[in-house]
């Protein structure tokens, strides 16, 4: 039945052009498309410029570092909006060889990582064409979600928010992939995982503080900040390092049980 009803959708879509076949709306970073009623698809995407291993490179990361990193940002945020990452898009300002074969390695590894099948759910471009003094890199994830899953503005009155990892951004610091201390994939998947989590949100460059306001908003709630000590919440996360998790205060201890990152009380929505 859904199947029918998306190819007649996609007919009127082709015969007149009409555009508002598929509604399109924006919702958070996410770009969303409403297939049918109780199934919508689902785009997310980052970039990256200056950060590589080539000279004119503002900070240095090793191409296949820079491929693990660029592709979790917008893998984390598919992930915490409830939806399933089905294709991934690469597209490097940079040679295939040496420095994209490595940065697509990184990016596949990425996506396994994430719950992906292998290599043959992602595809790009490079530049091969001019020589390339400058690491530039975009990724872009398209996937799908069934309305009921969809978490973003599930928080509820009175429920705290936590982060959990630690924000660190280049070049203040040199992050790395596979730092025990900040958020990945795997930990945005687990927290899907707990029946207790409302709400989960990818933490960037705009640091806690913009993102908690944001949590509140979709829920048309009021962020209440406690006396945070431990994390600077104005500081960037840089590549998603931390995230932010609003649930009942009663769970507070069982998601400390279950999650292996540094966890920081923030504050509560009102």
């Amino acid at each position: 039945m859904m199947s029918e009803l998306l190819l007649k959708k996609y007919r009127l879509l082709k015969k007149s052009n009409n555009l508002n076949a598929f509604p399109i709306k924006s919702v958070r970073d996410l770009l969303v498309t409403e297939l049918t009623n109780d199934l919508w698809m689902v785009v997310s995407s980052d970039s990256d410029g200056g950060i590589g291993p080539k000279k004119f490179d503002t900070v240095f990361s090793p191409p296949y570092d820079l491929g693990r990193l660029g592709a979790r940002v917008p893998l984390m945020e598919m992930i915490a909006s409830g939806s399933t990452p089905l294709l991934v898009v690469d597209v490097l300002a940079v040679e295939m060889d040496p420095t994209g074969k490595e940065i697509i390695k990184g990016v596949i590894d990425e996506a396994v990582e994430a719950g992906m099948n292998n290599s043959t759910v992602v595809t790009g471009s490079t530049e091969d064409n001019v020589q390339t003094v400058q690491t530039g890199m975009g990724v872009v994830i398209i996937g799908l979600v069934e309305k009921k899953d969809f978490n973003p503005g599930k928080s509820v009155k009175g429920d705290i928010v936590v982060s959990i990892g630690k924000p660190k951004s280049a070049p203040e610091f040199k992050v790395l992939y596979n730092d025990p201390e900040i958020a990945n994939t795997k930990t945005v998947r687990l927290l899907n995982q707990l029946p207790f989590v409302h709400d989960i949100l990818p933490v960037g460059s705009k640091g806690i503080k913009h993102e908690f306001y944001e949590i509140g908003k979709s829920a048309r709630l009021l962020p209440y900040y406690f006396d945070v000590e431990e994390v600077d919440i104005s500081k960037s996360a840089g590549p998603s390092t931390c995230c932010l998790v609003s649930l009942n205060k009663k769970y507070f201890k069982k998601l400390k049980s279950n999650i292996d990152k540094p966890i920081t009380l923030i504050g509560e929505l009102r």
